[in-house]
């Protein structure tokens, strides 16, 4: 038998092969970045934050701070607090005192020290609100829809979650996350809520999880007929009233409110960072639901709660809503809404128009929404952030503007006038290009 006498290579030759192909085949991480991020520019959907700075008591005036450090004064028309509560002397007050008095943080996690006087008051006046025993805050709306919303089925085996193809973001993501059985229906469809329901398990608890106010087209969710599903069905009722909590209902309660249908729900979620003018956001139930959603959910044991001068800012605002200077607000902000609304479609402007607060005009074009924000700002001073897939469905991307109490009559005629001049100009070199 003959052996091949075969030298073995030097160490230091087959480590620096394996490294040279390790190198060849790793992953390059900056090029998938530039990749990712590009495929967004392509798309004409790639998002530009504008640098703002709001003026205290001149809402909604602010200064945009453009690119190359010059500054020019614009009014905000896209802005999620509604009321202009952000700048309220009333909110003011109420965070420089608790400020002045406890410092900047909360210190800890609610179960660590971080649970004051500030957070439980804020509690209070949010059960108060909706008519509910307890309530819950947390860091946001965001992370109380996807924190509940993952935790119910340990709460529940077996819990199957019916939900509105059209609901928020967090929804989804909690309804995704909690591992059990999920139903989504058509976008306020009730017949199609009812085939499903009748299709599981009787014996199968149940929940429907829905809007009060989708905010990209601001139509309305079924409430009624959907609190009469879940009572023929057996399911709880889980509705968000994001969009609506300080707008609707006399005292701000929402749409659930104003429909005389609060006692019918079973969870509310809704933000203190919008009408309310504020940060954070909650559930309300029934004290039995809030300590078990408290008890179990991480994203409410783990995270830092509110700053106590945020809390007490946050409460300050839903008190004074509950009032009748409130009701003075929500009438002004529906009377501009109409003003706006009227005032676009007799000019022909693609609007959505449901009756609610927010006015969509509809584009189509991710391209030329961008180019019209970007015209209405740069030109008229009208700030208005294009909104585009996936927040919205490719082929409907559009401005959204929401006027606010403090927008006024000229500063409507203002935003009119700038929209029918570059309409024109937009309508003309789209016609060019395509000729």
């Amino acid at each position: 038998m003959t052996f091949i006498n075969v030298e073995p290579r030097p160490a230091l030759y087959v480590s620096g092969y394996a490294n040279g192909l390790a190198r060849e085949l790793e992953m390059d991480y900056d090029r998938a970045l530039d990749q990712a991020i590009g495929k967004l520019h392509e798309e004409g959907r790639y998002r530009v934050f504008i640098d703002i700075e709001r003026e205290k008591g001149n809402f909604p005036h602010a200064v945009w701070t453009k690119p190359d450090g010059t500054r020019k004064d614009i009014t905000i028309w896209c802005g999620n607090d509604y009321l202009g509560m952000g700048q309220h002397p009333v909110v003011l007050s109420a965070m420089h005192e608790a400020l002045d008095a406890t410092g900047a943080g909360s210190g800890g996690t609610r179960n660590i020290s971080g649970t004051t006087v500030y957070h439980k008051r804020l509690e209070r006046e949010i059960a108060d609100l909706h008519g509910k025993e307890a309530a819950l805050v947390f860091s946001s709306a965001y992370i109380a829809n996807d924190a509940t919303l993952s935790t119910l089925p340990k709460l529940f085996p077996g819990l199957i979650i019916y939900s509105d193809e059209l609901n928020h973001a967090s929804m989804i993501e909690g309804i995704r996350r909690n591992g059990g059985a999920k139903r989504v229906f058509r976008h306020n469809d009730v017949a199609h809520l009812r085939e499903l329901l009748a299709a599981d398990d009787p014996a199968a608890p149940k929940l429907i999880a829905f809007e009060s106010v989708y905010s990209m087209d601001g139509d309305f969710g079924p409430i009624s007929e959907i609190c009469d599903l879940a009572e023929e069905f057996g399911a709880l009722t889980y509705l968000d009233e994001v969009h609506a909590v300080g707008m609707y209902g006399p005292r701000g309660a929402g749409i659930a409110e104003q429909l005389g249908e609060m006692g019918r729900i079973d969870i509310f979620n809704g933000t203190l960072g919008k009408a309310f003018g504020v940060f954070g956001g909650y559930i309300a139930a029934s004290a039995r639901m809030v300590d078990a959603v408290r008890s179990y959910a991480p994203g409410f044991i783990f995270t830092t709660s509110l700053p106590p001068a945020v809390a007490a800012g946050a409460a300050a605002s839903i008190a004074h809503l509950k009032t009748a200077a409130g009701q003075e607000l929500r009438d002004a902000q529906q009377l501009h809404a109409k003003v706006l609304k009227m005032r676009l479609k007799a000019m022909g402007m693609p609007i959505i128009d449901h009756g609610s607060h927010i006015v969509p005009v509809i584009i189509g074009d991710p391209v030329h929404t961008k180019a019209l924000s970007d015209m209405l700002l740069d030109e008229f001073g009208v700030y208005v952030q294009p909104i585009n897939f996936p927040t919205v469905p490719r082929g409907t991307e559009r401005l959204r503007f929401t006027p606010s109490p403090v927008h006024d009559l000229g500063m409507i005629d203002g935003l009119v006038k700038a929209m029918d001049k570059l309409w024109s100009r937009c309508e003309l070199n789209r016609a060019e290009a395509s000729a």
